[in-house]
């Protein structure tokens, strides 16, 4: 029945099937990643993928895009998306923190795509070290995270806190979140030009996740019933309201 809704609608309506957030950072890429509109061969990398919402997205610009992920069922899931989209997407399985392994990917991709990773890495200079070899001289960067001082001041229900982090990567966070010295502080050390930091998922899309996490504790459907009319509040007002956008994200470039 998925597949069957999938043909119907198109690829997008895979950013609307979790939390709103996912939908911020898919707006926030999309005006940062250029269309690829020659004939020139553009490859992006986007690691840790996850089920390919953002990989597929991506490959509709005109893109060749390899995704990586450990999980075998996600990555399942994006392959068979991608050729029900008829996308130039591929996808492999790989634990993020053995990307260095990946000898054949050193220096092949325009860009990479990482979005809500390198919080669940413990060594996260040595993934900016990884990320930054897979990219072809002036290459770029696309990455978000858990913004530390948004997460702190305006936890949303569900959000790891500081008593729950743990130093071991189980799958949960391993950090509460970045701010903006520490991108600058990774970009420094890793060979990165920083070209821009910003936020993104406002108020209302932060409040809207939040009550999605509580349902989702009673049904999923349920959950994703009650706020899909609530998800236009965000596109509309998010910008005109004065709060700490959830997710911190960074544009950067290899020198």
């Amino acid at each position: 029945m998925i597949n069957n809704l999938l043909k119907l609608v198109g690829w997008k309506i895979t950013l609307i099937f979790g939390d709103t957030l996912v939908l911020d950072r898919w707006k926030w890429l999309s005006k940062k990643l250029p269309q690829n509109k020659t004939s020139t061969k553009l490859r992006i990398l986007d690691v840790g993928c996850g089920s390919g919402a953002f990989s597929i997205g991506a490959a509709s610009l005109g893109y060749d895009l390899l995704g990586l992920s450990w999980d075998e069922k996600n990555q399942n899931k994006a392959s068979k998306r991608a050729k029900i989209f008829n996308k130039n997407a591929s996808f492999d399985i790989l634990d993020v923190r053995e990307l260095h392994e990946r000898k054949d990917l050193k220096e092949s991709f325009n860009y990479i795509i990482c979005a809500e990773n390198i919080e669940h890495i413990i060594n996260d200079q040595k993934l900016m070290n990884d990320m930054n070899n897979c990219l072809a001289i002036d290459g770029m960067l696309f990455l978000t995270a858990p913004n530390k001082d948004a997460v702190i001041s305006n936890p949303i229900w569900g959000d790891e806190t500081q008593d729950e982090i743990e130093e071991v990567e189980d799958g949960g966070h391993v950090r509460i979140g970045y701010d903006k010295s520490d991108f600058i502080e990774l970009c420094s050390k890793t060979g990165f030009d920083i070209i821009s930091i910003e936020y993104c998922s406002g108020f209302f899309s932060q409040k809207i996740t939040g009550l999605k996490r509580r349902l989702s504790k009673i049904n999923f459907y349920l959950s994703w019933i009650i706020i899909f009319p609530l998800r236009i509040l965000p596109l509309f007002f998010d910008s005109l309201i004065k709060h700490p956008g959830h997710s911190i994200c960074l544009v950067a470039k290899k020198k």
